[in-house]
């Protein structure tokens, strides 16, 4: 609104009620986000210098890090509803850094493919890397160009910033979407080849730590997937729209579920609960042998 474009802070003239948000953020819930994103990125830098899982750490390192950054504009915005740079600092960095976190989905997804058995997907393991890491990086860029747009002062600017990042969010729930659908429809070729005889690599089995990993990368899809879906309607409302000033749903369906994924991907890290991660070798090629291989442990369920 033309009258309100020289506030600066928060008076009689310039009312919070008049901000993009309608609003000041709530410092506990926030403050908490931001602190859980530090710990995570910490917590990653730790285990990337433990186990050298270089590709996997450093996307959630970049995500996470770049998720406190925005929850770190949040805070300005509580002390004052109408700062400028932590608009800007949080716009741009909250749209952007869960789909660094989503790389770290695309990235396991190779992976998941070597082990259970390289013969059943429709792709080579490798194109799954290339083809979904291509993907996120052009959503990266398209919700970042929109995001950088959408931060200017001109109202005609930010409404057209807003379309960009959501064609870069949409682009991304589809990437996502196809990439949930191979990997499902991969697993369903698996049990079938396993219920009918025809076995899986590795002989049909896995243990339970690799089997909380892969429960940890489903949950991650799932609570990423959502925030995505969330942020759909949310930014087609326009800036000032309901569904953008409801401050509760957001730190739920944004906040919580990027949180979650974040958090899920470093307790259940690879390096511990998937080590096969650190090899680049199908098990299947050991099969030539005369063996599969088959993850060493006590604790081994089956497949199905």
């Amino acid at each position: 609104m033309a009258q309100f474009i020289n506030c600066t802070s928060v008076s009689p003239t310039c009312p919070i009620s008049a901000t993009a948000y309608g609003y000041a953020p709530t410092l506990a819930p926030n403050a908490a986000l931001l602190t859980v994103f530090i710990l995570v990125a910490l917590s990653q830098i730790y285990l990337l210098t433990r186990y050298r899982l270089y590709s996997y750490s450093l996307v959630i390192i970049a995500g996470s890090a770049i998720e406190a950054v925005g929850y770190i504009g949040k805070l300005l915005l509580h002390d004052n509803a109408w700062s400028e740079k932590g608009l800007r600092i949080q716009i741009i960095c909250l749209i952007v850094a869960p789909s660094l976190l989503a790389a770290a989905i695309y990235l396991t997804l190779k992976h998941l493919v070597l082990h259970f058995g390289s013969r059943y997907p429709r792709l080579a393991p490798k194109w799954y890397t290339w083809i979904f890491i291509g993907c996120d990086f052009i959503s990266i860029v398209v919700q970042a160009l929109g995001g950088a747009v959408a931060v200017r002062h001109d109202k005609e600017q930010a409404e057209k910033g807003n379309k960009i990042m959501i064609a870069g969010i949409a682009f991304q729930v589809i990437t996502m979407i196809i990439c949930g659908g191979l990997a499902g429809e991969f697993m369903w070729r698996l049990r079938r080849a396993t219920r009918t005889g025809a076995g899986a690599e590795g002989g049909g089995r896995t243990s339970s730590k690799a089997m909380l990993f892969f429960g940890a990368i489903v949950v991650g899809y799932v609570t990423i997937l959502v925030r995505c879906i969330y942020r759909l309607p949310e930014m087609a409302g326009g800036w000032g729209g309901e569904l953008m000033r409801n401050e509760a749903e957001f730190l739920v369906l944004d906040g919580l579920m990027v949180a979650v994924a974040a958090v899920a991907f470093t307790v259940f890290y690879p390096g511990i609960f998937f080590p096969e991660m650190r090899q680049n070798k199908p098990k299947g090629s050991r099969s030539s042998a005369g063996h599969d291989r088959v993850v060493s442990g006590t604790d081994k369920i089956p497949l199905r």
